[in-house]
C-alpha cells in the first residue's frame, strides 16, 4: 500500500499544466527511460525519385469532312427552337387577348343587368295599367266578355295533302335511303 500511495504521490509531484482539460495531463512526448544514453532522433523521409513524363508521339487524325446528318440535326434543332419561341409568342398573345375579352365580359355583363332593370321598370304592369287607364281608351272588360275554353280533351292532327308513296317493303326501303340521302346533304 505504501508504494502504491507513494507512486500516487510521485505522479503528481509535477508541476504540469491542463489548460481547463485533462487530456492534457499526459506527457506529449514519450519519456527517456532511465539509464538508457540514447536520443531518438527523427529520421528524414527519402523521396523517390520522379521520373519525367514523357507523352507518346500519336499521330493526329486529319479533319475530315462534315457529316450530313450533322448538319441536318442541328438544322433542325434550330427550326424546332425558332418553332417553340413563335409558339410561345402566339400563346402570349392568345392569353392577353382571353384577359382582354373576360374583362370586357365582364362589362357587358354589368351593363345588360342594367338595361335588364331599365326593361323590367319600363314593362312593369301596374305602371302601363296606370298609363292606358288615365287616358279613358281602355277599360277593363265586363263579366259577359270573358271566356273560358275547354282544353281536357286530347289532341290530334290529321293531314289531308299528303302523298303516298306506297306500302309494304318497298315503300320502307325507299324511306331508309330517302333519310339517309337527306343526312348527307
Amino acid at each position: 500500500m505504501a508504494s502504491a500511495a507513494a507512486r500516487r504521490k510521485s505522479r503528481y509531484d509535477h508541476p504540469r499544466g491542463t489548460y481547463g482539460n485533462l487530456a492534457y495531463a499526459q506527457p506529449a512526448t514519450r519519456p527517456l527511460e532511465r539509464g538508457g544514453s540514447e536520443v531518438l532522433r527523427p529520421q528524414p523521409k527519402v523521396r523517390p525519385r520522379e521520373r519525367a513524363l514523357t507523352r507518346p508521339k500519336v499521330r493526329v487524325r486529319e479533319a475530315g469532312q462534315i457529316s450530313v446528318f450533322a448538319v441536318v440535326g442541328f438544322l433542325a434543332v434550330g427550326v424546332f427552337a425558332v418553332l417553340l419561341m413563335l409558339s410561345t409568342v402566339q400563346l402570349t398573345m392568345v392569353s392577353d387577348e382571353v384577359v382582354s375579352l373576360r374583362s370586357e365580359l365582364s362589362d357587358l355583363q354589368s351593363e345588360e343587368a342594367k338595361l335588364m332593370a331599365q326593361y323590367e321598370l319600363a314593362f312593369d304592369p301596374s305602371t302601363i295599367e296606370e298609363k292606358v287607364t288615365a287616358d279613358g281608351s281602355m277599360v277593363k272588360p265586363a263579366a259577359g266578355q270573358i271566356y273560358t275554353l275547354d282544353l281536357s280533351e286530347a289532341d290530334s292532327v290529321v293531314h289531308y295533302d299528303q302523298e303516298s308513296t306506297g306500302t309494304g317493303f318497298l315503300a320502307t326501303v325507299q324511306g331508309m335511303i330517302d333519310s339517309a340521302l337527306s343526312y348527307f346533304r
